[in-house]
């Protein structure tokens, strides 16, 4: 039976841990090559000791994608081990200071407070990265015959978080990218979307750095699952998962969505942001969910 990527080298940046590392073995799984991109380098090798216990082919590298030699460096490492790049992921990102103060352990930090290190560092990861990630992969891309460039956006850049505006802001620049991308490289068969995912993420990225790795998304670490009392419009009988936001990003780098460019996905949603941001009586007496 043939797999999805079967034939394909994906980069991903942020493989370290969460989405990255999931879809690490995810696309190993489904036939790729892997690069194994993160900035933590102990991560980066446990994530490639999963790909190899499940029998993937997958090397690691440690970079850090607000480096532009780095990350250029880690494209051009992956070329000359595998030959070849077919899918660029700049997945790594990074909230910023504070982060949601009632969410995985944020603190309220006022938005004036916050300093120019504070932006540079935000910005540099999660908007700076991505673009520093694309201008690595287009050469190798256009070689290749044509590619996907994939980035992780976020539900923020469409609705407001409290306390989070800078972090929105570079997830909107996100969006914007890969629009732009899509117009200026259709023409050599490369195609440049995201994801923007609401649920089922890892809380590593509100972490600090070495926090231990957590294999599952927030809301399945929270405690029992109740979606009666979820603001999920969506009730299912179990919570939202990494490999509903993976299986998205499969989608989005597989021959399965050649013709789709320049969009932004809103995965694992749930119709969250479908809705008005207000409560109905419906919403605070809603049905059971067997």
């Amino acid at each position: 039976m043939t797999k999805k990527l079967d034939g394909k080298v994906a980069l991903i940046t942020g493989a370290g841990s969460g989405l990255g590392r999931h879809c690490s073995q995810l696309f190993t799984a489904e036939g790729a090559r892997v690069a194994i991109v993160d900035i933590d380098s102990e991560r980066a090798q446990q994530t490639g000791k999963l790909v190899e216990q499940q029998g993937g082919d997958a090397i690691v590298i440690t970079a850090d994608v607000a480096d532009k030699e780095q990350i250029t460096a880690a494209v051009e490492q992956t070329v000359a081990h595998y030959g070849k790049l077919d899918i660029a992921w700049a997945n790594a990102g990074i909230v910023s200071r504070g982060g949601v103060p009632t969410v995985a352990g944020g603190e309220f930090v006022a938005f004036e407070d916050l300093t120019e290190a504070d932006w540079q560092h935000v910005l540099g990861v999660n908007l700076s990265g991505v673009v520093y990630t694309a201008q690595a992969a287009v050469p190798a891309l256009k070689a290749n015959g044509g590619g996907v460039i994939l980035a992780t956006s976020s539900a923020a850049s469409h609705v407001a978080y409290h306390n989070i505006a800078m972090y929105s802001a570079t997830k909107a620049g996100v969006n914007g990218l890969v629009r732009g991308l899509a117009l200026d490289l259709g023409r050599f068969g490369i195609r440049a979307n995201a994801i923007a995912p609401t649920h089922g993420m890892s809380p590593n990225f509100l972490m600090p750095p070495g926090a231990p790795v957590v294999g599952q998304s927030y809301e399945e670490v929270a405690g029992p699952w109740n979606p009666t009392v979820s603001p999920i419009p969506l009730k299912l009988p179990r919570p939202p998962g990494l490999d509903d936001n993976a299986k998205v990003a499969l989608f989005l780098v597989s021959d399965d969505s050649a013709y789709i460019s320049g969009a932004t996905i809103g995965s694992c949603d749930g119709g969250t942001l479908s809705r008005v941001g207000m409560w109905f009586e419906e919403d605070l007496n809603p049905e059971p969910v067997a």
